[in-house]
């Protein structure tokens, strides 16, 4: 059985150095959006999927299209919609637009307010690539897809989810809903941290990946 870990949007592998559980491979954000994760769970009989931000929301899409293939699911500040409509408690155009503009002015170092002596997550990518993330972002809305899973009753892997009560990007909100789309679902809410959860709280992350890779051989 495979751990595979899903990164957020313009985010560097050192998102990760602080956690220590095993993991048989990183995907970017780029090789998110070339469907990179699909091909390699296809060929997989058992998974644990590890996703953060917008790897969160490509972990919940995995998760619809390969529900029988998932031996644990961890979700670190993930969301099925980022953006703000009707109802839903996302972020606005122009939080994102400004989000945009402090990675282009920062090339990613202290973006998100990163705390002092912690590795830097994220990381200035090509003008295309941030578009292609941006756009991403922007459209996908996977309520429904995880609304139908959660009813056909298919899902009962361990779910973890992890949210921060002070991320502006991913709203806390996503945790209740998360829990009502997974009700087996294991949440913890962190307390004085924004979005960077998983240099924030690795021990934690580690605990529920272990705790997934020890149920299959």
């Amino acid at each position: 059985m495979k751990t595979f870990v899903l990164n957020g949007w313009a985010s560097s592998p050192r998102a990760w150095d602080l956690c220590g559980f095993r993991r048989d491979r990183l995907f970017g954000y780029i090789e998110q959006l070339d469907g990179a994760p699909e091909k390699a769970v296809s060929r997989e009989d058992r998974v644990v999927l590890v996703g953060w931000s917008m790897g969160g929301s490509s972990a919940l899409g995995l998760a619809c299209m390969f529900p029988g293939k998932l031996a644990g699911l961890v979700l670190v500040a993930a969301t099925p919609r980022m953006m703000r409509d009707e109802g839903w408690a996302g972020m606005s155009d122009r939080r994102l637009a400004a989000l945009e503009v402090g990675l282009r002015m920062t090339k990613g170092e202290g973006f998100f307010g990163v705390s002092e002596g912690k590795p830097n997550p994220y990381m200035m990518d090509s003008e295309e690539n941030l578009e292609r993330g941006l756009a991403y972002l922007k459209e996908t809305d996977l309520r429904r897809p995880l609304e139908d899973l959660a009813a056909s009753g298919a899902f009962d892997c361990p779910v973890f989810v992890f949210q921060s009560e002070r991320d502006g990007i991913v709203r806390p909100e996503n945790a209740s809903y998360l829990k009502s789309v997974f009700p087996q679902a294991e949440v913890a809410m962190v307390p004085g941290s924004e979005h960077a959860l998983p240099i924030e709280i690795p021990e934690k992350i580690d605990a529920a990946v272990r705790s997934c890779q020890a149920r299959i051989p």
